[in-house]
């Protein structure tokens, strides 16, 4: 297969994890005999001291014209400390997602069993976890029509949906869920709001075409908490966008890591990949960003386009990879690895498949373990 892909590091960490997401899509290109193309582009506080747009134009049209998107992190605090600034890293991302067309977002959380002391969460409690959420992208309050009064007292933000805009991301989750273990919790508050009581009609309907599913409610405040108290009850989770914005954070800690979580957003014609992390500017160039999350989003990325087999080969080399602790410090504290050199242990699971031999000498050294 051939796939044009649009790399946007972005900030902090960003070049650093993208970099060895790049090496692994390379790495698997080689092995699986495909051929995919990578070109780079601004975005984010960087563009913006460039260009002083965090979403140039020539960056927007190289990812229109492109496969997908593989994305690293945006962010700065020069821009995050100053509530007065007028541009800002983040309006990049914004404004991406809505001209792609990016209106369903999806993070997979799962809690793998060599970790599970790692999160802050009892173990009996988050063994086993696997969900995966379903946010939409590209409405919602985020997107709504803003104001602030004359004297600065006051604000709003409208929060508007569609039952098109609920209907579109909600027939994804529900076909996820037929692959999976067949259950959606909608999440929502339509005990208050008039959008979430939309959202509600709409699901029930929608769930009318996929039988073997089955649905159920949550109002959002108990949902956050039955995520910590009970998360292996959850499949597949569908909300709104703020709601889901803030679910994914939280679900973030069952791993124990949240440089293990990627995501991918998606549209009818385009699809963005990247880690939930932000950019960490405090790790930028230290090489202790943890890599996992931008390599699995590639894992999305390739099985986006139905490379299966790809995507799995992606996935053993990661669960591998924490099995044996070749981590960075987040994971691996004592005898961690840096970002290049977890990024190198996978590129060769990858590439040399049949011919891997670990060295546990070098392996208890922290560093390359591959003979």
């Amino acid at each position: 297969m051939k796939l044009k892909i649009a790399v946007l590091p972005g900030d902090g960490i960003g070049p650093e994890i993208t970099q060895q997401s790049v090496k692994i899509l390379k790495a698997v290109a080689d092995r699986f005999d495909h051929q995919f193309q990578f070109e780079e582009a601004l975005v984010g506080a960087v563009a913006i001291d460039l260009l002083d747009n965090p979403l140039p134009e020539a960056t927007l049209e190289l990812c229109k014209k492109s496969d997908a998107v593989l994305f690293g992190a945006i962010g700065d605090p020069k821009y995050d400390n100053d509530p007065d600034a007028k541009v800002r890293p983040e309006q990049g991302l914004l404004k991406l997602r809505k001209e792609l067309g990016l209106f369903a977002n999806i993070r997979p959380v799962k809690a793998y069993d060599k970790l599970i002391d790692q999160s802050p969460l009892r173990p009996d409690r988050i063994m086993g976890a696997d969900m995966v959420i379903y946010r939409e992208l590209t409405g919602g309050i985020y997107f709504g029509e803003k104001s602030t009064s004359e004297d600065g007292k006051s604000a709003s933000d409208l929060c508007s949906y569609t039952t098109e805009e609920i209907e579109r991301v909600a027939h994804l989750a529900f076909q996820a869920a037929e692959k999976r273990r067949k259950k959606i919790t909608l999440v929502d508050k339509a005990n208050v709001l008039e959008t979430s009581r939309l959202w509600r009609k709409t699901v029930k309907e929608v769930a009318k075409s996929y039988p073997e599913v089955a649905l159920d409610f949550l109002f959002v405040d108990n949902a956050a908490m039955q995520m910590i108290l009970n998360p292996t009850q959850f499949d597949v989770i569908l909300t709104e966008n703020m709601f889901g914005d803030i679910l994914s954070d939280e679900a973030s800690v069952i791993g124990g890591s949240i440089g293990l979580l990627a995501s991918a957003s998606t549209g009818e014609k385009n699809a963005l990949f990247e880690p939930i992390h932000g950019s960490y500017p405090q790790a930028t160039g230290l090489g202790i960003a943890n890599p996992i999350a931008s390599i699995l989003s590639a894992a999305m990325l390739l099985e986006h386009f139905n490379l299966t087999k790809e995507a799995e080969a992606v996935r053993n080399a990661v669960e591998l990879s924490i099995q044996l602790n070749v981590c960075t410090q987040d994971i691996n504290r004592d005898n961690h690895y840096t970002t290049s050199k977890v990024g190198d242990f996978l590129e060769s699971l990858i590439s040399e498949v049949d011919q891997v031999r670990i060295n546990n000498e070098n392996l208890n050294l922290g560093q390359m373990t591959i003979i």
